[in-house]
This record gives C-alpha cells, structure tokens and sequence, in this order.
C-alpha cells in the first residue's frame, strides 16, 4: 500500500508568481493540482520570455493553466499587479465569483533581481522600496484579503509563504531582499498565533539555490556551479519540484498540525534554524 497525502478534494488553491517555466510556483501549482485541487495562477502577464521558453511556446501561466486541466482539474489564469492593494482585492473577487471558496494560498511571487544587491550605502530608494513592495506588502496584502474569506466560511485553511535561506543568512549586498524575507518569517509567526484559532495554518518555505531561470545570469557568468559546490552538502542545486513537495506536505491533512514555522528546503546548506 502506497502512502498518499489526502485533503485537497474540492480544494480551490491560489498561487501567485506561477508563469515561469523552469520556475518554483509552476510546479506547486501543477503538483496541488495532480493533488486534488483547483488551481488559480497568477503572474504579471510578461512578455519577456527566455530562449528556453521561446523555443518550448511558452505562454506563461495560460501554460500552466494547460498543464492543470490536463490533469483533469479546473485552472484559472489571472493577470494580476501584487503590488497594488486594488488588483489584488480583484483578483479575491475573481476567485471567490469564480469558484465559491479559497482553501490553500501560496505566496511564491517575488521581485526579480534588479539594482538591489548591492552595498546598502549604496541602495537606491526606488530598489527597496519595490521589493519591500512585492516580497513583503505583497504577500501581507494577499495573506489578509484571503485569510478574511477563510475565516469568514469557517472551512480553515493554509497559507504557505515561499520566503528564502537568505532572509536568515542576510548575506552583504541583500539588504533589501533578506529584509523583505525576514519580514515574511515575522509574519508567518503573527499570523499562525492569529489564525489558529480558526483553523488556518501559517507556514514559510525557505529554499535554497534553486535551478529556476532567474539564476541563468549566474551559469552564463560560470560562478553558478562553483556557489551549488561551495554552499550545499548534498551536493546538487535543488529544483522547483523539491519546494513543491514541502509545499503540498504542509496543505495536507498529514501536515495539519504543522504551522507558524519557517522550513529551509535546501540540501543542507542552512542547519538547525
């Protein structure tokens, strides 16, 4: 007899930032999806695709989208703004017209690598602010808006904020990012002793070097092997699949007594906290 992971029957799950093909919110989106669930999944309606999802005819989370109805659940795509308070109260609106409920959100959308690694002395104004902006008003404003619906239908739920070992490391040069991410870590604390009560789980995935597109820049500049080498025991960078079993784990039934932590997922690099 197999062991299965059970609960995600008639679930509706959100997942935000899951248009990306070599990605992390992709295949917790698909992998919730072959779970049980119906799946939402956002992104910002890009148009600038890599070589990789060039040649592959990549169409960002309508793609997705394809992937979960090929599993034989219901998908909805949704251009959304995460930074803006009133395009994510729409995209509530949607879902909720839509499907009737929202059991499991995944905060997985962050800002890209922009101006913002570098001394802080040196930070711009504008850098911190959008990816305070994104990585922490972001996921505080989608936890809030759908924290209300669960609460209000009384059905519990689970929230999974995908934060980063490097708002526990605060390495040099990420003054802004490992700020927003901790900030994640403070809030997925405060809000697992809020919501508790109503059956809500809180939890934050911390990964590691994930192999996802947005690290290309460092395999192009030859530092990429030589960081996965340096930093992690076991050896490989890990993949988006690696946090989208955390991530299912923690919506299931067989995690349902799992909340308010922040779980590293990153093949040993940061141990014991």
């Amino acid at each position: 007899m197999s062991y299965e992971l059970t609960g995600f029957d008639g679930k509706v799950a959100v997942v935000t930032g899951a248009g990306r093909m070599r990605s992390i919110g992709r295949p917790i989106a698909v992998e919730l999806a072959r779970a049980g669930c119906d799946v939402v999944v956002t992104g910002t309606g890009r148009g600038n695709f890599t070589d990789e999802e060039k040649a592959a005819g990549w169409r960002d989370i309508e793609s997705v989208a394809e992937e979960i109805e090929a599993l034989g659940r219901k998908a909805l795509p949704v251009v959304a703004d995460l930074g803006d308070r009133a395009s994510i109260e729409r995209l509530a609106a949607t879902v909720l017209d839509t499907f009737g409920r929202i059991d499991i959100l995944v905060n997985n959308a962050a800002a890209a690598r922009a101006g913002d690694r570098v001394p802080v002395v040196d930070l711009e104004w504008d850098a911190w602010r959008t990816v305070l902006g994104v990585n922490l008003d972001g996921v505080f404003s989608l936890s809030q808006v759908f924290a209300r619906a669960m609460r209000d239908a009384g059905r519990g739920g689970s929230i999974v904020n995908i934060s980063s070992v490097g708002g526990k490391l605060a390495a040099a040069n990420t003054a802004a990012y490992a700020a927003s991410k901790s900030g994640v870590h403070a809030l997925t604390s405060a809000m697992a002793k809020e919501l508790g009560r109503d059956d809500i789980r809180v939890n934050a995935i911390c990964p590691g070097i994930i192999d996802t597109s947005r690290l290309d820049d460092m395999r192009q500049a030859g530092r990429y092997e030589q960081i996965v080498d340096a930093n992690i025991p076991l050896g490989r960078a890990g993949s988006g699949l690696d946090i989208a079993a955390m991530a299912v784990f923690l919506c299931s039934d067989q995690g349902s007594w799992i909340s308010g932590q922040a779980w590293n997922v990153d093949g040993g690099q940061l141990t014991i906290r």
